[in-house]
């Protein structure tokens, strides 16, 4: 390193002088890091900014690619030993749900509870074993109010299709996605139990443990709660790397928490 001199100066001013350069430097240094540094932190944004486009790019491809089943409008799953279930999501699904949609060989499940969906177990003329009962009569609860109420358990009951019409008693009133029972009820208690997982094909499906445990290879289990549903939602999205987070949100009760 070379050291030039003012020989007009003294050892002492000479000394200053560099002192003074060196305080410069430093702070055009110091300066120059910082740059640096804003720099850096700018591309990552940028990046992450990229790669959320890239990953919303996907999502809408994958998206397209996949052909909805006619019964993903409604609440829906498949039971253990096969069974395709399906409900109401609101009062308007009620409707077509029970209308269009219900054979004379099918099951029909509802609880006393308002709010509550009508759901179906799709028999095509076989008879469901008591496992596909309880899991359908589960799934009816998890998606009564009894969920938002934080019950740990709810009753809930069923019907043959016969049973289920809108003839009301005389000076009654039936509002729509409601229907008036009629004859004996098989009446069920269950415990309040739900999971989401992803199946092969990409569909998400909720349902009790062994339903989706046996279609769906990841799941996880949603417990009662006060979490915003977009927020379990997303939650969920990234556990099972899923794709379409509407289609996970039409699945989340009202008043949920993912555990953890």
């Amino acid at each position: 390193m070379r050291i030039s001199l003012d020989f007009t100066k003294s050892l002492e001013q000479n000394a200053s002088d560099y002192f003074e350069q060196a305080k410069t430097a430093k702070k055009k240094a110091e300066g120059a890091r910082k740059a640096l540094a804003e720099s850096v932190k700018k591309l990552s944004q940028l990046e992450k900014e990229i790669e959320f486009k890239e990953e919303e790019e996907k999502q809408k491809a994958a998206k397209k690619q996949r052909k909805k089943e006619w019964y993903e409008k409604f609440r829906w799953f498949f039971t253990s030993d096969g069974f395709l279930v399906i409900g109401g999501r609101d009062a308007m699904t009620n409707e077509i749900v029970i209308k269009k949609h219900t054979d004379k060989d099918d099951v029909v499940f509802h609880t006393e509870l308002s709010g509550s969906p009508f759901v179906v177990i799709k028999t095509e003329g076989k008879k469901p074993a008591n496992e596909a009962l309880d899991e359908t009569a589960q799934f009816t609860a998890c998606y009564s109010k009894a969920w938002k109420a934080g019950r740990s358990a709810a009753d809930v009951f069923y019907v043959n299709p016969d049973q289920v019409t809108k003839e009301a008693k005389a000076g009654e009133f039936i509002a729509r996605g409601a229907f008036m029972i009629y004859g004996k009820k098989t009446q069920m208690a269950v415990t309040l139990k739900i999971y989401i997982g992803k199946m092969e094909d990409g569909k998400i499906m909720a349902g009790p443990l062994n339903a989706v445990k046996t279609h769906c290879k990841e799941f996880v289990e949603v417990l009662q709660g006060n979490d915003k549903n977009s927020s379990v939602a997303k939650k969920i999205r990234h556990k099972l790397a899923a794709d379409d987070l509407d289609d996970i949100l039409k699945l989340i009760p009202q008043g949920s928490h993912v555990k953890e």
